[in-house]
């Protein structure tokens, strides 16, 4: 058994959910999979159930959800699930090759060898960056995560990314039920929490690059979320803990 699994979350990916599994498994690391599906419309998920029948049984999995209940409820949920199953390292990843598989490697080394509690793929450290995104939203998602370090005091240059190997013990030891956040803020409640718990961050350089294929799930009240709830996260975490 591996002691890795990658969790995706997917809404309307058929476009992207074959080729992004197969490049997983292609790895010189052995990672599992397991999809977080929605109730893609679609029909996601009876792609996933043929390569599992077909290929993968073995080492790809998915839970279904009925309906589109949010980013961050998708992956407590596969959290829950991999800590269940024993697995020691637990990573989030999206399905769109905006994240390039053969980072999941280099995030695992980061805690694996390095001695990070959890290790984050950054756009915004040296040899990280962007590519095919207009400039407008270069400049938004670079200010959010200034803003949000401003406002948390978050030491990590990349607030909001999604790319992110959590070690066991960070998943343990935070109470996922304190939780409060459901959209792209829940990357940051994630952090925030673990930094809080005292847990090492280590930020890893990428190059994400926007999707190709398929529909961007960003929108207004997303960013609402991110940009009024790292206030309250913040005033918050002055009285609770989220053990």
């Amino acid at each position: 058994m591996s002691d890795s699994i990658v969790i995706i979350p997917t809404y309307n990916e058929k476009e992207n959910i074959a080729n992004i599994i197969e490049a997983v498994f292609a790895l010189p690391k052995d990672f599992h999979i397991l999809i977080v599906d929605d109730g893609s419309p679609d029909g996601t998920a009876a792609i996933v159930r043929s390569l599992m029948a077909d290929k993968y049984g073995d080492s790809l999995f998915i839970e279904e959800r009925k309906g589109k209940l949010g980013l961050g409820t998708a992956y407590i949920h596969g959290f829950r699930w991999c800590l269940q199953k024993g697995y020691e390292y637990i990573f989030e990843m999206d399905a769109d090759f905006s994240h390039n598989p053969k980072d999941l490697v280099r995030l695992y080394d980061a805690c694996a060898k390095d001695g990070a509690d959890m290790s984050v793929g950054s756009r915004y450290i040296k040899d990280g960056g962007v590519e095919n995104w207009p400039l407008d939203r270069i400049l938004l998602s670079k200010y959010a995560s200034v803003y949000v370090r401003i406002v948390t005091w978050l030491p990590v240059k990349d607030t909001t990314a999604g790319f992110v190997c959590y070690t066991r013990k960070v998943l343990e030891k935070i109470d996922l039920n304190k939780i409060e956040f459901i959209g792209y803020a829940f990357q940051i409640e994630m952090k925030f929490a673990a930094w809080q718990l005292g847990f090492k961050i280590q930020e890893v350089p990428i190059i994400f690059t926007d999707r190709v294929v398929g529909v961007s799930k960003m929108s207004t009240s997303i960013f609402k979320e991110a940009f009024l709830g790292v206030v309250a996260m913040r005033w918050k975490g002055f009285f609770k803990s989220y053990e």
